[in-house]
């Protein structure tokens, strides 16, 4: 289910940043530095980069999007690019930044660290988003995240009656910040992420693609998606692609997780029922509710073959959860906020915007992988 328009993903995407545009809190935060270059410009060409966007912030192919080469930041760690969008009334432009290893994606304000305390953080945040001194800032505990080399925390903004939330991630040496977004940009980073063992899925282990679905039962754009996947997409490349299936239920869907939980029951049960019952879930989507969803699931579990009485056992004790919440959590580090997205290959793909360019989008992923 797509999430944001092209009119405000740009501002979604910059997480606390929203705030400041939206109050006139924040000034200019990135400029053009153009310093030298290097070999990762051979991983994060204008074209990845291009592709990468248009990829990510779901917008439509008919919007033409630029990338300029990538250029020294002036912050450790970093380099920078800017990129312009034009949807042929507007052009926009903003600068990203990729890690020196090109594992990560950025957007947002990047600043560099003069020390690890929390006021030096906090003076740092503030000076990047040219935040206000009547503005009071609170930097959450730092964690790990599946992001190799950086630490991420939660920053909270109030002024006045305002209050916003974003990420702020530092690396480990705490030599540099980026406040908004974090992605993992190279492929086989992305690739690294993802946990194929042990999952639903259909095709040869070793095909040439790997397509790994995140997927909400609740979703009606994922239940269209599922019927072209099985009456088109698979007959058509079942011995090139395997296809791993991954829950991931959104938060404001109020049968997703526990429909979820169901089809995951039925894949620990016996994972040749799992796709099918998949299927019959989707399909029976306007027959389910909050109210009748547990007898829903068991009745349509019943009629696709799945014993009964394990599926309610399994499904009532929540013993796949486990499952759901590794999904989620992977799919979060991956960036994903919506559904449904694909990696295929390690190209993370928000939506699938037409058949032929999924199909497109495949078909390039089997070429490079014969070479």
């Amino acid at each position: 289910m797509r999430r944001c328009a092209l009119c405000n993903v740009l501002a979604l995407a910059f997480g606390l940043l929203t705030f400041g545009a939206s109050t006139g809190l924040f000034g200019e935060t990135a400029r053009a530095v153009s310093v030298g270059g290097s070999e990762i410009a051979t991983l994060a060409s204008p074209a990845s980069v291009a592709q990468y966007v248009h990829d990510r912030l779901q917008i439509p192919e008919t919007v033409t999007v630029n990338a300029q080469p990538v250029k020294h930041s002036a912050v450790p760690h970093f380099y920078q690019t800017l990129v312009t969008v034009n949807d042929g009334k507007q052009t926009r432009a903003f600068n990203a930044f990729i890690t020196d290893d090109a594992r990560c994606f950025g957007l947002g304000a990047v600043f560099a660290l003069n020390g690890a305390s929390e006021a030096d953080i906090i003076r740092c945040v503030r000076q990047a988003a040219s935040l206000p001194p009547a503005a009071r800032i609170t930097v959450g505990a730092f964690s790990k995240t599946r992001l190799q080399g950086f630490l991420r925390s939660k920053v909270t903004v109030e002024l006045g009656t305002k209050t916003e939330t974003g990420e702020l991630f530092v690396t480990q040496d705490r030599q540099a910040g980026i406040l908004g977004l974090l992605l993992p940009f190279r492929r086989d980073f992305v690739e690294q992420l993802i946990d194929t063992k042990d999952q639903p899925s259909i095709g040869p282990a070793r095909a040439p693609v790997t397509i790994v679905e995140y997927a909400d039962l609740e979703c009606p754009r994922c239940a269209v998606v599922q019927k072209f996947l099985e009456t088109e997409f698979l007959p058509k490349y079942s011995s090139q692609v395997r296809m791993v299936f991954k829950e991931f239920p959104l938060s404001f869907h109020p049968w997703a997780n526990t429909a979820a939980l169901a089809n995951e029951c039925a894949y620990q049960i016996d994972p040749s029922m799992f796709l099918g019952y998949r299927s019959v879930i989707f399909g029976a989507q306007t027959t389910i509710s909050p109210g009748n969803v547990r007898d829903r699931l068991l009745s349509l579990g019943e009629n696709a073959g799945i014993n009964r009485v394990r599926l309610t056992s399994c499904l009532d004790s929540e013993a796949s959860l486990g499952r759901i919440e590794a999904s989620r959590a992977e799919a979060e580090a991956l960036g994903i906020n919506g559904t449904p997205a694909f990696a295929i290959n390690g190209r993370v793909v928000v939506d699938m915007a037409s058949p032929a360019a999924f199909y497109k989008m495949v078909d390039e992923a089997l070429a490079a992988a014969r070479k």
